[in-house]
């Protein structure tokens, strides 16, 4: 049965969505069962089931929320070429499905950390477009009040703790809250994100080391987008399994192509970590886009290879074929969706570009910690600019 002919009582859509499109929400919660593309390989554990309970509701979330993360990013381009987004940007286009598998496993209690390309995780996480696009425009209403831009997000609320631009740092930290979870007996892990060209950093094997010997609830997720960089990764690592680079930790190749993959596999990991302590997830992903917007990303791959890609293994497409393989709806209806989309966009870029840059006083906020009267003084330490709360 399609869209139309389903009832709307209640939206499951993550916010932000507009009414339109929570008008087609279904409430059927039928068991859908559904097999990954491919099978996992596993490292020193036995892999979890190919076989995926879904439902009808989960699907069209899937497809309605990997679209609009599709749609934000193809905007955050366009608005970097219009130079209303400066500095470094990093989109995620070809990943979204480990960013919504990811999340369709676990609960907010639960952290995740990861490096610059971090639009999409932040939206998953329950951030709106409005935050996004005024946080990578420098606006104050932004996520980080306009200060952190396209790699600093950040969601203290949903157990966010950002994106990070030092490649590999943010492993290391996100043991550390993994540590703090283990020791407030919180029951949660915390999901550590890294790219391939960032694997061979020597912090990422200390912080697993300590991790394992602590028995900490971390799980380290590799997203192999195959170019660290312009590098690709046969060039950069003699063994590119990244998933066995634990060798004492347990491992998992999932295809991050996938939705259900990756959720099957996070799953696994959670209930892993929690009684076993640390594992790596390697997610067998491809991005669109080259490696940030200074990157044409053709140099060093052939255009046949991205559209090959895009033909074969986009994981909107593969949502979409199941859609309408299970008559959940018709291709009209997923496509008044996208306009739908298309439009919420739009209208949070208007208003973020209405939104205010950051007062200058800002330049002196979240330096040091409030009450302790810091003083910041000018280059000659005689003349004092400004007296911090």
């Amino acid at each position: 049965m399609s869209l139309s002919r389903l009832s709307s009582r209640s939206n499951l859509i993550p916010r932000p969505l507009s009414a339109a499109i929570s008008r087609l929400i279904s409430t059927d919660t039928t068991p859908i069962t559904i097999e990954t593309s491919l099978p996992f390989t596993a490292h020193l554990c036995d892999p979890p089931s190919r076989s995926v309970e879904s439902s009808t509701q989960e699907l069209l979330t899937f497809f309605r929320t990997m679209a609009l993360m599709r749609r934000m990013e193809i905007a955050a381009d366009s608005l970097y070429k219009a130079k209303l987004i400066r500095g470094f940007c990093h989109l995620y286009d070809g990943q979204e499905a480990v960013a919504i598998g990811m999340e369709a496993a676990i609960t907010r209690k639960d952290a995740i950390i990861t490096a610059y390309r971090d639009h999409c995780i932040f939206l998953g996480r329950g951030g709106s477009l409005y935050e996004v696009f005024a946080e990578l425009m420098g606006r104050r209403d932004g996520c980080s009040r306009g200060k952190g831009g396209s790699m600093h997000f950040y969601k203290k609320d949903a157990s966010f703790y950002g994106g990070h631009g030092i490649v590999g740092a943010q492993v290391p930290l996100g043991c550390g809250i993994a540590f703090a979870q283990k020791y407030d007996k919180e029951e949660a892990v915390t999901f550590a994100m890294y790219g391939d060209g960032a694997a061979n950093q020597g912090q990422l094997f200390e912080a697993l080391n300590i991790s394992a010997l602590w028995d900490l609830p971390s799980i380290l997720v590799c997203e192999n987008n195959h170019y660290g960089m312009g590098t690709a990764e046969w060039r950069a690592a003699k063994s590119p399994s990244y998933y066995k680079r634990g060798d004492y930790v347990p491992g998992l190749k999932v295809d991050g192509m996938d939705a259900f993959a990756v959720k099957q596999a996070c799953k696994f990991a959670k209930e892993h970590a929690l009684k076993n302590g640390p594992i790596i997830l390697e997610m067998d992903t491809y991005r669109y886009h080259g490696h940030s917007m200074s990157d044409p990303g053709s140099t060093y791959r052939t255009r046949d290879e991205i559209s090959g890609v895009r033909q074969e293994r986009d994981p909107i497409e593969r949502i979409k074929k199941l859609v309408l393989s299970h008559d959940i709806a018709t291709e009209k209806e997923l496509k008044d969706m996208e306009k739908e989309i298309r439009k919420e966009v739009d209208d949070a870029i208007a208003k973020a570009k209405d939104c205010p840059m950051p007062e200058p006083s800002e330049l002196f906020t979240n330096v040091y910690v409030k009450g302790f009267g810091t003083e910041s003084f000018g280059p000659d330490r005689k003349e004092v600019k400004a007296a911090l709360p």
